[in-house]
């Protein structure tokens, strides 16, 4: 145990002695979520979010929509919105959430004085620049001191010019998300194009583009690496939420794992949830996996096979996916990935860290993990204040005895509760 351990923070896992058989209910996506208040925040009349996200991040979120001048109402599981103008000056606490440091910002930008941000001590460490220098390419003021990170303040004049935004988002995929958002209120909308490697987590940025769309917004995206929102109206509406498909992750883990059924509700027919990509990494990994209508059902026979697999597009599933590589019974090259250097923490540093310690014979490369089979023993499993390293921290739980999860509780950023549902199962 570290000096920053104590009993208290450590969570045995469960380790079930039978295959699960269940049937999941997740809550809502916070992706989804997020860009569905901010687009709140921005309409032109009320809103309503249904099956609205209840975690750490979603509420930073509503709060820091009501600091500038919206009214977010969270009493219930729908959240009614009520845009109002942008006002300032504000503080506005990002915690650890990326989207409310990144999607913020250039809302904050449309009122009329100084807008501070802060997050919590890691957040400091996550990049920040492609948003900050975005937005000083349409005439915006930010000041940072040069760190290109928190915290800095937004010095908003009342509006915002808008136009050509050109930007390297390699690093993150809502660096393009941030800039289009709040782009129908610019003067001139806003065109954004990416110079340099291909951009990870592409669905996230579809998800952006359909939410607009769906609220009324012209997206053109006829050319690679270029998008342009036009100005105008954005529609208020009424949304309901998906479930969040990437916690969908170790329950669907635990079906292959044990060699048992689990069926997560609700999965959508069609979704820009980079979660979605869970139905053909499951299948290639030995699963038999069927999509119907009472939702997406996995099914394991208690052997893993390793892959050779770009997640490029679906980085957040490489915390789970890095579990099952190092229960599969043949080795396991992990790619496309160097962009979650940059996540909650460096995620590529700490599963080979972390994996390592339990016994893994696993090896960090540039862009991703080579995993190959090992036998494994019991031990504590690090979180790093990350909610997808816990999930993978209780995925290694199925299949080992005695993992200990530190600081299980950092998975209420997506899923409160999630404790007390993983446990549930067995």
């Amino acid at each position: 145990m570290t000096l920053h351990e104590t009993a208290t923070d450590l969570w045995p896992a469960p380790h079930p002695d039978r295959p699960v058989s269940a049937t999941v209910s997740l809550p809502g996506s916070k992706s989804l979520t997020n860009r569905a208040l901010v687009l709140a925040a921005l309409a032109d009349g009320p809103g309503v979010v249904r099956r609205a996200l209840r975690s750490r991040d979603t509420e930073l979120m509503a709060t820091a929509l009501r600091d500038l001048g919206a009214e977010v109402d969270t009493s219930s599981d729908d959240w009614s919105v009520v845009p109002g103008p942008v006002h300032a000056p504000a503080m506005v606490d990002c915690g650890l959430a990326g989207t409310v440091m990144r999607f913020v910002p250039p809302l904050a930008a449309l009122g009329d004085g100084p807008v501070i941000f802060d997050g919590d001590p890691h957040a400091r460490t996550r990049p920040m620049h492609e948003v900050i220098d975005g937005l000083r390419q349409i005439g915006v003021r930010v000041e940072d001191e040069g760190r290109d990170a928190l915290p800095f303040t937004v010095l908003g004049e009342g509006g915002v010019r808008g136009g050509v935004v050109t930007i390297d988002a390699s690093a993150s995929s809502q660096f393009v998300s941030a800039l289009l958002l709040s782009a129908p209120r610019y003067e001139q909308g806003i065109d954004v194009r990416h110079v340099g490697k291909p951009v990870p987590s592409l669905p996230h940025i579809e998800m952006t583009v359909e939410q607009l769309r769906l609220r009324g917004v012209t997206v053109l995206t006829d050319e690679p690496n270029r998008w342009q929102v036009l100005p105008g109206p954005v529609r208020g509406v009424d949304v309901r939420v998906e479930p969040d498909l990437s916690n969908a992750a170790p329950f669907l883990a635990a079906a292959l794992v044990t060699g048992g059924s689990v069926t997560v509700r609700d999965w959508p027919q069609h979704t820009t949830q980079a979660g979605d990509g869970l139905r053909e990494i499951l299948a290639l990994m030995g699963a038999e996996v069927t999509l119907s209508e009472a939702g997406l059902s996995v099914t394991g026979t208690g052997k893993i096979q390793g892959i050779d697999y770009d997640l490029h597009d679906v980085g957040e599933l490489t915390p789970a996916v890095a579990a099952l590589c190092a229960l599969a019974e043949s080795p396991s090259h992990l790619r496309g990935v160097a962009h979650i250097r940059g996540h909650e923490t460096d995620r590529l540093a700490a599963l080979a860290t972390e994996l390592s310690a339990l016994g893994s014979d696993v090896e960090e490369t540039a862009d991703g993990l080579d995993v190959r089979p090992a036998v494994l023993t019991g031990g504590v499993f690090h979180t790093y204040a990350d909610h997808r390293m816990a999930h993978a921290a209780v995925i290694l739980g199925l299949g080992v005895q005695g993992v200990e999860v530190q600081n299980v509780a950092t998975t209420a950023k997506t899923f409160p509760g999630f404790a007390e549902a993983w446990s549930g199962l067995f």
